[in-house]
Parts: structure tokens; sequence; C-alpha cells
């Protein structure tokens, strides 16, 4: 058989399962962006390897890498599953702990591996096992650095919660908060137990990082904001206003 033939027989099968919905479609909320379409996209590859390389053999599964981006504010999409194998990034939303932003503004303040702080930890996670918990199935998390290493302790895991479902950003302009734990929508939280439990790497910090790539402080973002578009306040607390 000619290997034009062996394409075009391919081809022809890839068609026939996407028309009879074999193959699975990625949510409208979940938007895959191939790696060359963002200097963003490209420089998260490069965190994830660089993670992967320092956590070593504590992650076995090194395909898909999960980074939180607590830098820029919680009505953003800043959860991104960054898929080695395939080159994309998928994006989510993605709560931070109530002891990091006592204003519950939307905007992490600080981190802490204390127990009983509420607050999110940064740092390199392996992701473990699920079992059932108060939010139903959720993801064990073991954390790899000094700053996160209570994350078992603390029981910081991944989990869903109504608090962190995109329509709740519609009411009030930002998520709800966790106790420390990653929170997701029930439909993102889907993906994630899918994709990056058992053994993935999952890495926080406070990137704040743009789709050029750049890494801007909250006061950056803010100031980028042009005198037609709202203050930070109306644009993130609308109730407010």
């Amino acid at each position: 058989m000619k290997r034009r033939d062996i394409l075009k027989g391919s081809l022809v099968a890839g068609a026939a399962l996407a028309a009879t919905g074999a193959l699975p479609s990625l949510s409208a909320k979940l938007s895959a962006q191939p790696r060359a379409g963002s200097a963003r996209d490209r420089t998260l590859f490069d965190i994830a390897k660089r993670e992967l390389d320092r956590a070593g053999d504590a992650i076995w599964r090194r395909d898909i890498v999960g980074i939180a981006d607590f830098g820029v504010h919680s009505a953003q999409q800043r959860f991104y599953f960054v898929n080695l194998d395939r080159e994309e990034v998928t994006t989510a939303h993605c709560s931070h702990g109530s002891g990091s932003d006592p204003e519950h503004d939307g905007w992490l303040n600080s981190y802490s591996n204390v127990e009983g702080s509420n607050a999110t930890s940064k740092g390199a996670y392996v992701t473990w096992e699920w079992y059932q918990g108060r939010y139903g199935t959720s993801v064990r998390l073991g954390g790899l650095d000094a700053t996160n290493d209570a994350a078992l302790r603390r029981y910081i895991v991944m989990h869903r919660a109504a608090y962190a479902e995109p329509s709740h950003i519609d009411r009030w302009g930002r998520l709800g908060r966790s106790n420390g734990c990653f929170a997701f929508g029930q439909e993102q939280f889907r993906y994630a137990l899918l994709n990056l439990s058992g053994g993935r790497l999952l890495f926080a910090d406070s990137l704040g990082l743009q789709e050029d790539g750049a890494m801007l402080s909250r006061e950056q973002q803010l100031a980028a904001l042009t005198p037609d578009e709202p203050t930070a306040a109306q644009r993130y607390n609308p109730g407010l206003f």
C-alpha cells in the first residue's frame, strides 16, 4: 500500500470519528492555543520544562504541566494546562486561598505554608490520586518545595467549587476564595481531573504573565488600563458601582 493511501485512509477515519462524536472536543471555556500562537504560550513551555527539570524523579508523568499564575486577577483565566506532547496550552479559571486575599478583591497578596492560614502556597506540587472529599472527587497534592511541603497536612488539593464557576465572575467580578486549595468550576475541574492527576506537575507562582509574554506586577497591570476602560475597582468589583 502506498504512503499516500495510508494517509488518505487515516484522514477518512478521523473524519468519520469526528462526525459520530467519538472524538472529544474542548468546551468553549477551555480554549487551546498552539505553541506558536503567542509569546505567552512559549514562555509557559519554558517554565514547564524548567520546573520539570527541577522536580526530577518526583514527577513520573511529564506530558502535561499545570501552571497557576496568581500574579493576575482571579477574574482572568490564569491556570494553564501546558501540554508538552501536543505543544498547546489550555486555560481555566482557578481560585486562590482566603488567607492570601483578606480584602477579597480578587488579588493574591501573600503566600503561606502554615497550617490554619487558609492561604495559597507557592512552589511545585506532584498530583496524586483521586479521592472523595467535602467537594466530591478531589486530587491530593504533594508539596515539593520548602514553601509548600505542608500541603498534605493542610489538605491542599484540587477540587471543584461553585465559587470557582465563571458565572461567579459575571456576578461579582471575581472568583470566590478557597482554604488554600486549587478550586475550579465543575467543567474545568473535570478537565483537570483527566489531564493533570496521577503523577504530574503543578506549579504555582505570581508571574503576572501577559499575552505578549511580558511579566507585569499588579501595579503595572492596573496602569495598563486605558482611560476609556473602567478602573480596576469598577472592572473587578462591578457590584459596588
